[in-house]
Formats: structure tokens, sequence, C-alpha cells
């Protein structure tokens, strides 16, 4: 009876040991809640409000100025002078002006012939043009196969040229940079760029060289992303999602009222003269695109975003390879803001407004304040608030901007409006890494120049996946766990249980569907899965 009684209190005094310990616990949060929480909890939802404004304003700006340019019919073709090349009986082929293509690739074993047979595919005068393949790979192999290829281009009459380096300094823009020193290019007065995975139409030099020849304030024609893979799983077609809005938007936007946008690294065309005045391809970000636009932009150099020329490309359908990738897209505009902003304020080639365009709107709001809103307010401050009750977010920055701002984003791409919740809740998650990446370029800090190549598939996973039909693919646990998702998923998902159990606002519903997904990208269930050889 004496041992029976015993187990039998036991427990009793536990369970009182317990609930002392969390009533003391209970009253330390309180006492230092309100002193140390929420002061600091009522200033962040203050700012990012104002950053939320910020970005609604932006958005609503641009979706205004792309009704008005669809109602007025601003088409390239009206606002500048545009008219199609013709044979000259007297010049003959010397009417056409010299066009170099460039191609640069590093290890692109599963799409160098497509680009490159793309390239030659191009339909201009043949004495008129030059490829240029700059290929920066390390793998020996890789480097035979693309020189192979060239040789068998070179040998059906294309003007083909195979440029290599002893190394890689500068990575893209070193060899974009290295490629111009060529002697031949001399004679040359436009450059076409189009990256390893790009696909150019046949007419895309008749579409682009005459705004260039006929408007000789134009520096550049740039072409729109048509995605060949959009539809190969959930995660590219986030990304088409995100994309879409930038080219049907915010290029067009830029295009049409400042002649001003950043230069999207390829398929595009530049004017020799302008890229050379601006000082040339400069390596001292990862965005040397955006970087030779703005220089190129502060030299009074117009630019024109040609919507319905498309040019095929690929979507990095690993989620390893879009990590990287927008780590560099973050990143690196961050750092060029660094630099630049007080270049682009004591600019007189200018006006005031365009210079504001460029802080503001480009760089301030889109590439700054869109990452770090999204990731500070709805990731952290929004589930802080389900702990600390005594802070409220209005329904104006809870629901109704982000709700406007989603819906604006939805144009670029109807067909997958169905799609508009996993889009929120993958920007959400990606925001992460974006706004990781974004103080890291404003700071300066380790990985500001890390540069990864993304990774191309190309029809990879067709042959991959019939090799491996009749085996079960070997999964890595390491490679496909990401803490910082994880550890993210984990916080909300208590915040969730916590909003479930003693919350009145129902945050619940959003924390948890939030935390699932940071969960399945944290054990790396998102995208393509590429079979181990």
């Amino acid at each position: 009876m004496d041992r029976l009684s015993s187990t039998a209190i036991l427990p009793e005094a536990f369970q009182g040991a317990r609930d002392d310990i969390t009533e003391q616990l209970g009253v330390v949060w309180q006492q230092i809640k309100a002193p140390v929480i929420v002061p600091p909890l009522r200033l962040s939802v203050l700012l990012c409000l104002a950053m939320s404004v910020m970005l609604f304003v932006e958005k609503v700006y641009m979706a205004v100025v792309i009704v008005l340019v669809k109602l007025f019919r601003r088409r390239p073709e009206t606002r500048y002078k545009w008219e199609p090349m013709g044979d000259d009986a007297e010049l003959g082929n010397a009417a056409y002006p010299m066009v170099l293509v460039q191609i640069p690739m590093y290890n692109e074993k599963e799409v160098y012939q497509l680009s490159i047979g793309a390239a030659c595919g191009l339909s201009w005068p043949s004495d008129r043009i030059i490829i240029q393949v700059l290929d920066d790979s390390t793998d020996p192999a890789i480097k035979e196969l693309v020189q192979i290829e060239c040789r068998r281009w070179a040998s059906k009459g294309v003007n083909i040229k195979y440029e290599i380096r002893d190394n890689r300094n500068g990575y893209k823009a070193g060899a974009l940079k290295e490629g111009m020193k060529h002697n031949y290019v001399k004679q040359c007065d436009y450059v076409a760029v189009f990256d390893a995975d790009f696909q150019p139409e046949p007419d895309f030099l008749w579409r682009t060289i005459p705004f260039l020849v006929h408007n000789p304030q134009i520096g550049l024609v740039q072409g729109r992303w048509k995605f060949v893979n959009s539809n190969e799983c959930l995660m590219t077609r986030m990304q088409e999602m995100s994309l879409d809005y930038h080219f049907t938007v915010e290029q067009e936007v830029g295009s049409s009222t400042y002649a001003f946008f950043g230069f999207n690294g390829t398929a595009g065309v530049w004017r020799i003269a302008a890229l050379n005045e601006a000082g040339g391809w400069k390596d001292r970000t990862t965005v040397e695109d955006m970087d030779l636009a703005v220089r190129a932009s502060l030299k009074g150099w117009k630019f024109i975003f040609l919507g319905d020329l498309k040019v095929k490309s690929e979507l990095p359908s690993t989620l390893k390879a879009y990590r990287y990738q927008q780590h560099r897209w973050s990143c690196g505009p961050a750092n060029l803001f660094r630099k630049m902003a007080m270049d682009i304020a004591r600019n007189k080639n200018v006006t005031l407004w365009t210079k504001v365009h460029v802080i503001y709107s480009f760089f301030f709001v889109r590439k700054i304040v869109a990452h770090i809103v999204t990731f500070v307010f709805y990731c952290v401050v929004i589930p802080a608030t389900v702990l600390v009750p005594e802070v409220e977010v209005p329904n104006w920055g809870l629901v109704y901007i982000p709700s406007t701002i989603t819906l604006l984003n939805a144009v670029g791409t109807p067909r997958s409006l169905h799609l508009l919740v996993f889009w929120i809740l993958f920007e959400n998650v990606m925001s992460l890494h974006r706004t990781k990446a974004t103080l890291i370029g404003l700071l300066e800090a380790g990985r500001v120049n890390e540069w990864v190549v993304t990774e191309k598939l190309g029809d990879v996973m067709k042959t991959k996946v019939a090799a491996k039909a009749a085996r079960k693919p070997r999964i890595r646990i390491g490679d496909r766990l990401h803490l910082p998702e994880l550890f993210t998923g984990a916080y909300l998902f208590f915040c969730g249980c916590y909003d479930l159990s003693f919350g009145k606002n129902h945050y619940y519903l959003y924390l948890f569907l939030q935390a699932i997904t940071f969960f399945v990208v944290g054990f790396g269930y998102v995208g393509t899965f590429v079979p181990q050889t």
C-alpha cells in the first residue's frame, strides 16, 4: 500500500512542480514582454507596413501604365522608326550591318548543341554575321564536344569562331569582355548575346537590327524569354508566373516610359558603340548585365523591349539550381545599388525623373524592399504578433494590400491563376534566400561575388529516367535537408499551434499552410529530381 501510495503521490508532485514552472515562466514572459518585446515589434510592424505601401504603390502604378500602353497601342514600332532591311542593288550585302553573336558557356553538355545550332540558324547574310562561342568549360571532354560542333557548322559555311581562355576571371562578364578584344570584332556594328540554353528564332535579327539602324539613340533591343520547360514541375510553373510578370509588366513599363530597364543578360542586341562608351563588361557584381545597362543609360542611351519577340530558354528545374540562381539575382542588384547609387544621383546626362525611377523604383523598391518585406513581414513579424497579441496588424496591411499585389502579379500568366495560393506560399519560402542574398549584397559580405552557373538539364531527364526506370533512385538525405527552411517552418508551426490554442484572429490557417510549404522545401521535395548515375 505504501508503495502504491508513493507512486500515486509522485506524479502529483511532478504535476505541481510543472505547473509552478509554467506559472513562473508565464510571469517572467509578461514582465519582459511589455517593455522589451512590444515596442520593437510595433516598430517592425510599422516599417513593414510602410514597405508594403511602397510596393503596393509601385505595383498599382505599373498596372496603370500597362493599361494605358495597351489602350493607346504604344508599340515600339509606333514610338521609334522601324523599316525592314532590304537589298541594295549597288552595295549588295554590304548594305547590311555586321553582327557579332556571342554565346558564353561553361560545361554546357546538355544544351550546347541547341544554342549553337539556333545561333547558326539565324537568318542574316552569311558574310555579315560572326558566331562567337566563348567556351569557359573546365571539362576537357565537354570542350572537345563543343569544338567539334563548331567545326561541323564551319564546314557548312558558317562563320563561327571557337574561343577559349586560360582562366575564368570575371566569369561570364570576363568571357564576354575577352571576346570583344579579338580583331575581327572591330568590323562589327552590333553584338547579340545568347546564353547557352537560349534558342532564338531565325528572324531574330531581322526584327531587332532595324531599330538600331534607324534610331541612333537606341543602344539596346531586348527580347522576351519563352520557357520550353515551364510545365516540367510545379516549381517551374511558379517561376513562369514571376518571370512573366517581370517581362509583361516591369520591362514593358521601363521601355514605354523611361526607355530604361535592366538588360536580362541574354536574348538582346547591343550597339557596340553604346557598350564601349558605357565602359564595356565589368565583373564587380554578379549582375554584369544590369551593371552595363545602368552605365549605358547614364550615358544617355535608350533601350527598347520587344514583348512579342520571344526566345526559347530553360528554367532551372532543380531546387539547388534555382537557389543558386536566386542568390545571384538578389545579391547582385543590391550590391550594384550600393556601388552606383551616388553615381546615378550625381549624373547630369539624364533627367531627375529618370534618376528617381532608377534609384527608387528600379533598385530600392523592386530589388530590396520587395524581398525584405516578403520574408520579414509575412514569415517573421506577423507570426510573432500571434505570441504578442498587444501588437495588432491592420486588415488593410494584412489582407487588402497583399491580395491586390498578388492579383496584379497574376496578369502576366493568366493560365496559372488557379495556382496563386501555391505561388504565394512558394515565393514566401524563396524570400528567405532572397532576403539573405540582398543583405549580403548591401553589406558586401562573404558570398557577395559567388557565381555558380545555373544547371541546365536539356533532354537529360528523358535519357536518365529511361535508363533508371527499373532502378530505385538513390536519395542522399544530407543533400536534401535545408536547415533554414526547416527552422523557419518549425517557428511558423509553433506560432500556428499557439494561435489555434489561444489566438482569436485565425492566423493559424495561413501559418500551418506556410509551415508545410517550408517543410516541403526544407526536405527537398520540390522541383525535378535527377537520378544519380
